[in-house]
């Protein structure tokens, strides 16, 4: 008996794994005589995939990481013509450089990696080389600037580190880390395009090209991208870890915000930008600091010509104390920049010219004798400024410019020549063979 009921089991089980095989052979689509054991190839193991299954795979061949290193270098021979006795200008490239001085000069060097870890995330960084050394008229001491070593040698940082998660909403990145700020490099400096040969306005006046935090830039209409914003919240540090700008960092944030429009086919651009920060207050007398700007640019700009106006006003907060009164009070900065450049032959010989006008504090009294509270990088509210530079740019090969020009700026002092602390009108005027070159981009 015991017999009979194990071969009877013995069979059924026979049956039940024989009907298993049948079912499962019936469903392979590829080759029968590969299987685990034998396989030998990445798409062997597991075996194919089933005819249903196949059907719900597509594999995406449009996109395409990104793994690129890249760079720039502009910089120039310079021959100083004439310099500002006072050195006014802190703000720009040649103060303090004596007269008749002429040297060879790197301006800026950039090395930059972009890497895609996917479709949704992105890595920026760019190491940034800005160096400066000057010298002291009176005792021809070097004075060294920029981002200089201890021994003058000319040394990289971290100016940009990001990650990009690109669609966070349709047509909308958000950004986090050490990143541009809306105010000028993402679309006006673009416009002006001669970067190379001086900063926009408003970057030349030391307001943030950069900033650690976390932002928004997104279009509105996703598909034309005629329309869009940047928004950000920032330390206020660019890329200290602490800055003398903010000495409580941590406890107050800038705010920057920018909306643009682009028309008939991109060629007219009207762009709209304002900003907030509060920084620590210098004493308790003077209360609280502040400043915020509102910027505009309107260019009309075609690969042949374009002509620009980009124009800010900006309040300071208890900027300034008048020493006659001991009150403090807010100064309101104006500036404007109007700028043309285009082709002269083909795409080997371009033009440029730009000039600014520059006024400190509008509601400056000429009379009165004013100390300065703000913690805005070389701000002077004394100076009114003049700037021309004009020149032309031989582009030898893609990516190549060699470009002579003239830069001049010229200092008007706003006090009454009776005032204490009166300097007398004078200028800077700098001669230049300006090179840039980019690569790997």
């Amino acid at each position: 008996m015991y017999k009979n009921v194990l071969n009877e089991y013995t069979i059924g089980v026979i049956l039940l794994f024989s009907s298993c095989f049948a079912a499962n052979a019936q469903t392979i689509t590829g080759n029968p005589s590969k299987n685990y054991a034998n396989a030998n190839e990445r798409s062997d193991y597991p075996p194919a995939e089933t005819t249903n299954t196949l059907k719900s795979i597509k594999t995406d061949t449009t996109w395409k990481p990104v793994r690129r290193l890249w760079g720039y270098a502009f910089g120039d021979y310079y021959y100083n013509a004439h310099a500002d006795a006072s050195n006014r200008g802190a703000e720009t490239n040649y103060n303090s450089v004596p007269t008749y001085r002429n040297a060879f000069q790197f301006r800026r060097i950039y090395l930059g990696y972009d890497y895609d870890i996917n479709k949704k995330f992105s890595v920026e960084l760019l190491l940034a080389s800005e160096p400066s050394a000057n010298t002291n008229p009176s005792n021809g001491t070097t004075i060294s600037g920029g981002d200089n070593l201890a021994d003058n040698k000319m040394s990289f940082y971290i100016k940009l580190i990001n990650l990009r998660w690109r669609n966070l909403w349709n047509g909308t990145d958000f950004i986090i880390g050490n990143q541009w700020t809306p105010g000028w490099p993402l679309l006006t400096e673009k416009v002006w395009a001669y970067r190379f040969i001086e900063k926009t306005i408003a970057d030349v006046h030391r307001n943030n090209p950069f900033d650690f935090g976390a932002g928004l830039q997104g279009t509105f209409d996703p598909s034309t991208k005629n329309y869009g914003y940047d928004v950000l919240i920032g330390n206020n540090t660019s890329s200290n870890l602490l800055s003398a700008t903010n000495a409580n960092t941590g406890f107050y944030k800038a705010f920057y915000g920018d909306i643009y429009a682009k028309f008939f086919n991109q060629t007219l651009i009207f762009d709209l930008y304002a900003d907030y920060m509060r920084t620590a207050p210098v004493t308790a007398i003077v209360g609280g600091q502040a400043r915020h700007m509102i910027k505009a640019l309107v260019a009309y700009t075609t690969p042949k010509f374009t002509f620009g106006v980009e124009a800010y006003t900006q309040n300071i907060t208890n900027g300034v104390t008048d020493e006659i009164t001991k009150v403090s009070a807010d100064a309101t900065v104006n500036a404007i920049s109007v700028y043309a450049h285009g082709v002269i032959y083909k795409d080997r010989l371009r033009f440029f010219a730009r000039y600014d006008s520059y006024n400190p504090d509008k509601d400056f009294i000429a009379t009165n004798v004013y100390t300065v509270n703000t913690n805005l990088p070389a701000y002077s509210p004394f100076t009114k400024e003049r700037f021309i530079s004009t020149g032309l740019d031989y582009i030898p090969a893609k990516n190549i410019h060699f470009a002579p020009n003239i830069w001049f700026i010229q200092y008007k002092d706003q006090r009454d020549a009776s005032t204490e602390g009166y300097l007398p009108d004078s200028h800077v005027l700098v001669y230049r063979l300006t090179f840039f070159y980019t690569f790997g981009k």
